[in-house]
């Protein structure tokens, strides 16, 4: 009888043989031992494997043929990462890559002079990002010094989530901080941001700390490339601010979800701090309750919590007030009200406010 792999719970005999012939080969077990670190674009590939494109090329379209690799294009440049667990492709993908990585020798000089060839072109990669950062980062640092420490909005963030989740995904994810911060918590975190800088810096981060389960991407928050109904959490943290159209994001961002899932939006209350706008491109000077609300129950979303972090306005002239949006997506994604109404007393709206706690040194 010819077995299927169904029958027996297991992976079809065509999937585990291809599989299989794709994985036996010296160049291509090369590449699965470093796409086993970090994800790669095919010319960091090329260097760390000393070989010509074409021929790194034909390696790694068998691979993705056989499941054993997931290929992701972000304007010309295409990068490369194991078949990750969780993306129900099938076949046998990242089991069987996971089971020949233990049988490979580290020690091997091969495999050795590669991993050393990768350590190069990670430090390449962090020399850009730190670059990058070092740029940047004195706009943080003044943005910063205007509103509660981060550390206590994340702290609430986590705290809005019950139990495990499977997929997250982070919308303008920025340095990835989101992803670290949940990295504990979830099966797989997927971050999306416009910027190629933000996102070398990210995989940057997220390589440091071996979150290999979490992966950044290109994309626009508008037209996200994640099929609808597909995730359990999704954030939009300090982002929407700094749209044109903060509104068509919200729904974007819901389409992702499940039935129950969540979104939380981080950002900041109605402020006056002109400089936002002017100094740092900041386009809405903050959101009300009943704009997001609004925006919320047009996309099929129910706010379920509102929380508030002020500064300590007796550190600062001008402070800014973080506000976090809780928000489930509805089975039924018609909007409970028309756009426009006013809030009601009974609405499902609970506001709670925070006191900022002074974060750890």
């Amino acid at each position: 009888m010819h077995w299927t792999g169904s029958e027996k719970g297991g992976p079809d005999m065509h999937d585990l043989l291809q599989a299989l012939k794709a994985a036996a080969e010296p160049t291509r077990l090369r590449i699965l031992a470093v796409l086993g670190h970090n994800e790669l674009t095919v010319n960091e590939l090329c260097a760390v494997l000393s070989q010509s494109q074409p021929r790194v090329s034909r390696h790694l379209k068998l691979l993705c043929d056989a499941n054993l690799l997931v290929r992701h294009t972000e304007g010309t440049r295409a990068f490369f990462r194991l078949s990750p667990t969780a993306t129900g492709l099938p076949g046998v993908g990242r089991q069987l890559v996971d089971a020949v990585a233990e049988l490979i020798d580290d020690t091997d000089p091969v495999i050795e002079r590669d991993f050393g060839r990768l350590a190069a072109v990670r430090a390449d990669r962090a020399a850009a990002a730190a670059a990058y950062f070092a740029s940047i980062a004195s706009d943080w640092d003044v943005i910063r010094d205007l509103h509660v420490a981060d550390a206590v909005v994340e702290t609430a963030m986590i705290d809005a989530i019950d139990g495990r989740i499977g997929r997250l995904l982070d919308i303008g994810t920025g340095t990835a901080r989101v992803l670290e911060v949940f990295a504990d918590r979830i099966d797989e975190g997927i971050g999306i941001d416009l910027s190629r800088e933000m996102l070398n810096l990210a995989r940057t981060r997220l390589t440091d700390k071996g979150l290999r389960h979490c992966l950044v991407r290109q994309g626009n928050a508008c037209d996200l490339d994640i099929t609808p109904a597909s995730v359990d959490v999704t954030v939009l943290h300090h982002l929407l601010h700094f749209l044109d159209d903060p509104a068509a994001v919200v729904s974007s961002a819901a389409r992702t979800l499940r039935s129950g899932g969540t979104a939380l939006i981080v950002d900041f209350g109605p402020h006056d701090v002109e400089a936002m706008r002017t100094d740092f491109a900041h386009r809405r000077l903050g959101f009300g309750d009943e704009e997001i609300t609004r925006w919320c129950e047009h996309a099929g979303l129910d706010v379920t919590s509102i929380l508030r972090f002020p500064k300590d306005t007796a550190t600062s002239n001008q402070s800014l007030t973080v506000t976090m949006w809780v928000a489930t997506r509805r089975s039924d994604p018609t909007p409970l009200r028309q756009p426009g109404r006013p809030l009601r007393n009974n609405d499902r709206v609970t506001t709670t406010t925070s006191a900022p706690i002074e974060a750890a040194s």
